[in-house]
C-alpha cells in the first residue's frame, strides 16, 4: 500500500512537471490562425517573425486604401479643400454619401477612407490627383515597385473586387509599415471617432477596426471585406517601443487571429533603450582653456531590438582624460559602446556642449 502511495505521488509530480513545461514551450509556439494567409512583421529589423502562405497573391478587399491613404498625404496639401467629382458618387459598398460638387478637405477624405472605409472617399482622391482611375492606378503600382514589391498589383483606389487586384500577406505587411512612418497616417489610422465637416454635412466617422478598443497598444490598421476575398485585416501595435504588424487575408476569425499573433510577437521580442538623449555626461578638464572644464553628452539616444529573455548589455565609456583648448560646441570628444556577449551592439559619440577658447599669451614689450 505504502509503494502504490509513493507511485501516484510520484505520477502525480511528474505530471505537474510535464503541463508546466507544456504551458511554457507552448507560450514559446507559434499560434495557429484561421487565415489563408498571414504574416507578423517587426518593421526595425525587417524581420517576417511569422509567415503563412506569405507569398500567395490574393484579393486584398479595403486593406487596398492603406496605399491610397499614403499616396493621398504625400501628393496633397492636408488643407486643400477638394470638389467631388461627379464620378466618384454613388460607389457601390461602404460609403459617406458624397455629393457631386461637395468640397471636403484631403485630410478629411483621407479619414473618411480610413475609418468609414468610403469607396466614394478613395475615387474622390483618386480623381483628384490623378484625373483617372486607371492614372491613380498606376500611381498606385509606382509606389509599389519603389517599395520593392514584387507580387502586388492596383487596378482601383478601394480594393472592390478586379481580376488583377491583388496583393499578398507578406507586401501588404511592407505597404502598411512604410505608410505607419508618416505620423499623420499613424495619427488617422489610430483614430477611432472623428467628425469632419463639408461644405454641405458634417459627418461622424467610427473607426470598423475593434481592436483599437480591445487590443492594448493597437494603432490601427485597417479593415477590409468582399464576398470574394473574405475579411482580411492589417493591425498594428505598440508597446514599450515595439511596433508589430500582423497582416491576414481571408480569415473567418480574423479579430482572434491577430491577437494571437501580437500576442506571440510580444512573447518573443522587447525593445530595449541602450541610451537616452543626454544620459552620458561627463565633465572633463580643459588645458590651456578659457574655462577648466567642458561639459560632454550624448545627443543621440539609441533603441534596440532584443529577444524577450536577453542578457543585459555592456557599456564601456571611452573618452579623453583631459582636452586641450580651443573645443568647438559640437565636437566629437568621446564615444559610448553597447555590447552584449563581447559582440557589438551600437554606439553613440559624446559631443562638447560649449565652446572653449584657448588663453592668450601675454607678451611683453621688453
Amino acid at each position: 500500500m505504502y509503494d502504490k502511495q509513493k507511485f501516484l505521488l510520484l505520477l502525480l509530480v511528474l505530471t505537474l512537471i510535464f503541463s508546466l513545461f507544456t504551458i511554457y514551450v507552448s507560450s514559446e509556439e507559434a499560434p495557429a490562425v484561421s487565415a489563408r494567409a498571414a504574416v507578423l512583421y517587426e518593421p526595425e529589423t525587417e524581420s517576417f517573425l511569422y509567415s503563412k502562405n506569405s507569398n500567395e497573391k490574393l484579393s486584398m478587399a479595403s486593406t487596398t486604401k492603406i496605399m491610397t491613404a499614403l499616396i493621398a498625404l504625400e501628393e496633397l496639401g492636408l488643407d486643400e479643400e477638394i470638389e467631388v467629382d461627379s464620378r466618384a458618387v454613388g460607389i457601390e459598398g461602404s460609403s459617406i454619401y458624397l455629393k457631386e460638387g461637395e468640397r471636403l478637405t484631403a485630410l478629411d477624405l483621407v479619414y473618411a477612407l480610413m475609418l468609414q472605409s468610403a469607396n466614394d472617399a478613395a475615387e474622390a482622391l483618386a480623381y483628384r490627383i490623378s484625373g483617372s482611375i486607371e492614372g491613380f492606378a498606376a500611381l498606385m503600382n509606382e509606389r509599389a515597385e519603389a517599395l520593392g514589391l514584387k507580387d502586388t498589383n492596383f487596378e482601383n483606389p478601394h480594393g472592390l473586387d478586379a481580376k488583377n487586384h491583388y496583393t499578398t500577406a507578406h507586401d501588404l505587411a511592407l505597404i502598411s509599415a512604410k505608410a505607419l512612418e508618416n505620423p499623420i497616417f499613424k495619427e488617422i489610422a489610430s483614430c477611432y471617432k472623428k467628425e469632419i465637416e463639408s461644405s454641405e454635412i458634417k459627418r461622424t466617422l467610427v473607426n470598423h477596426n475593434k481592436l483599437l478598443k480591445s487590443y492594448e497598444g493597437c494603432i490601427g490598421v485597417k479593415t477590409g471585406y468582399t464576398k470574394k476575398s473574405g475579411r482580411s485585416l492589417v493591425s498594428a501595435a505598440e508597446r514599450d517601443g515595439l511596433r508589430l504588424i500582423s497582416v491576414t487575408i481571408n480569415a473567418p476569425n480574423d479579430w482572434q487571429d491577430h491577437k494571437s499573433l501580437l500576442d506571440y510577437g510580444y512573447s518573443l521580442l522587447c525593445a530595449r533603450t541602450l541610451a537616452y538623449s543626454g544620459e552620458y555626461r561627463y565633465k572633463i578638464p580643459v588645458l590651456s582653456g578659457e574655462c577648466d572644464y567642458v561639459y560632454v553628452s550624448n545627443k543621440d539616444s539609441v533603441k534596440r531590438i532584443f529577444k524577450a529573455d536577453s542578457q543585459d548589455f555592456d557599456v564601456q565609456v571611452k573618452m579623453f582624460r583631459y582636452l586641450a583648448a580651443p573645443i568647438a560646441e559640437g565636437d566629437i570628444v568621446g564615444r559610448v559602446i553597447f555590447t552584449q556577449n563581447g559582440e557589438f551592439l551600437d554606439s553613440v559619440n559624446l559631443y562638447a556642449e560649449s565652446n572653449v577658447g584657448k588663453i592668450k599669451k601675454k607678451t611683453s614689450i621688453f
